[in-house]
């Protein structure tokens, strides 16, 4: 069913504040303990990006793809980022990353492999790991919420720094 066919769906920010606000205080807390453990930002955006195509969500697709690239992520590593184990265009951290990111929002295809979790603790500290597990955690629930309420793409616009 497309959008323009589709039934109105609820507000959560209008029907439940403090819910969508407790999301935001999470979300806000992982963006915290990421910048804290000096994780980079463009590492966080590829989580959220890849995490996004995974979902199918349109709405975190259209939104991180352009915080990437106001952040200086090129078109190329976007367009690839699909398909990244068969690209140069990843660092070894990136793609520790973007497999964790991959097996905690495939946790049902057989949980998080022990070989995937020891790859990202190789290139990251535990501070570090742990703060991966957040943000992939945090964009997989804001990929439920946009899906399930059908949150319209395209009119977000990144900060003005």
């Amino acid at each position: 069913m497309s959008n323009s066919e589709s039934i109105t769906r609820v507000a959560l920010k209008k029907i439940t504040p403090d819910v969508s606000g407790a999301m935001g205080s999470l979300h806000g807390a992982a963006v915290s303990a990421a910048r804290d453990a000096k994780v980079e930002p463009e590492i966080l955006e590829l989580i959220r990006i890849r995490a996004s195509q995974i979902n199918g969500c349109a709405f975190c697709l259209d939104m991180h793809t352009k915080d990437a690239r106001a952040q200086g992520e090129t078109e190329q590593r976007i367009y690839a980022l699909s398909a990244w184990r068969e690209t140069p265009f990843f660092t070894d951290r990136e793609r520790a990353a973007l497999a964790l990111t991959e097996a905690v929002t495939l946790v049902h295809d057989g949980q998080v492999p022990d070989d995937v979790y020891a790859e990202a603790a190789e290139v990251f500290d535990e501070q570090q790991v742990a703060a991966l597990i957040w943000a992939a955690t945090v964009i997989n629930a804001y990929n439920r919420i946009a899906i399930a309420t059908r949150m319209i793409p395209g009119a977000y616009q990144p900060a003005q720094k």
